[in-house]
């Protein structure tokens, strides 16, 4: 993507100039409730396929829909820019999934000061930061992410036999998506002694950082044979290194979020699983439960969404 950000109006994906830095005038046209959707980032297939979901149910609850993201996900001052801009703008619940837990909990105050109902998708905020804010959000939307790390490390026990050396490419430290799958993977593998944790870092969600890191992880402890990556993206930056290093097929590799590029890894060999939790799912709740709140309507504190173990399908007999 070339532009700093993507918004999307109804449906209608339209790529930024420099233009919007500047906040946005109030649509005065469609008469229709708008709606903001601040995702973290549409460079990712994860947060891409959120906005598919968000934009179909636009179309069928009358919304206006209005959404941007920064480049980066990691970018939390710039999404905190983008939520002062759309508070000028005229808008009647403000969508957002966090680029940071605490760091975004100022913007957010501001919000609720105006009266605008906010909906958090996949990345909680932290609780203590907001209660200190004086912060509330009419409900969460997303995944149970400790209990998808559980399934990730029980997959790991499993397909090991009890015995692995494992690496750990993390999210964003106090983020907590990263910390809670980290937190039910090593839940998960607690008891099976023969499985160590002999690395862990962050890669910042990022597939070049996947690639960097773990190749570094590789040369510092040859000993490596299986990796959980808190995202896909960071997982197939870590396939990339071990191709490079000659070792594709010798290291178990085990995701997050099971995007295409992953499921086609996992057919391939090159990945052994990864946890599925339903991004378009998430953006369409965010997207109906904004609806809703807009006609005075209660809504769910929480709105979970499934989550699942994809992994290579066995062979026909």
């Amino acid at each position: 993507m070339t532009s700093r950000f993507l918004s999307v109006i109804t449906g209608l994906a339209l790529s930024c100039s420099t233009a919007c830095h500047a906040p946005e005038k109030p649509a005065a046209t469609s008469g229709k409730p708008r709606v903001a959707f601040v995702l973290k980032t549409l460079n990712s297939p994860f947060f891409i396929e959120m906005q598919k979901g968000a934009v179909e149910a636009a179309a069928k609850q009358n919304v206006d829909l209005v959404i941007q993201a920064a480049e980066r996900e990691v970018d939390a001052e710039k999404q905190m820019q983008i939520v002062e801009n759309l508070l000028q703008t005229g808008i009647k619940v403000l969508l957002i999934t966090p680029s940071g837990s605490r760091e975004i909990v100022a913007v957010l105050a501001k919000v609720n000061a105006a009266g605008i109902p906010i909906v958090v998708i996949d990345d909680r905020i932290d609780a203590d930061v907001a209660a200190k804010a004086g912060v509330k959000i009419a409900s969460y939307v997303g995944s149970d992410n400790v209990e998808g790390g559980r399934v990730a490390g029980r997959a790991l026990v499993e397909m090991s036999g009890g015995k692995a050396n494992v690496a750990l490419l993390e999210g964003i430290a106090g983020h907590e998506t990263g910390d809670s799958r980290l937190r039910g993977f090593k839940e998960a593998i607690k008891d099976s002694p023969g499985i160590k944790v002999v690395a862990s870092q962050t890669a910042n969600w990022e597939r070049d950082q996947g690639f960097t890191v773990f190749q570094n992880m590789m040369e510092a402890h040859p000993e490596i044979d299986a990796i959980f990556a808190c995202n896909d993206i960071m997982a197939l930056g870590a396939t990339e290194a071990i191709a490079a290093a000659g070792k594709t097929g010798k290291i178990r590799v085990i995701g997050f979020d099971a995007v295409d590029d992953a499921r086609k890894a996992i057919e391939a060999g090159t990945m052994a699983a990864s946890v599925a939790q339903l991004p378009s799912e998430m953006g369409r709740i965010a997207v109906e439960s904004a609806a809703k709140l807009i006609k005075g309507e209660q809504i769910p504190a929480e709105q979970l969404v499934r989550i699942e173990l994809v992994k290579k399908a066995p062979p026909a007999k």
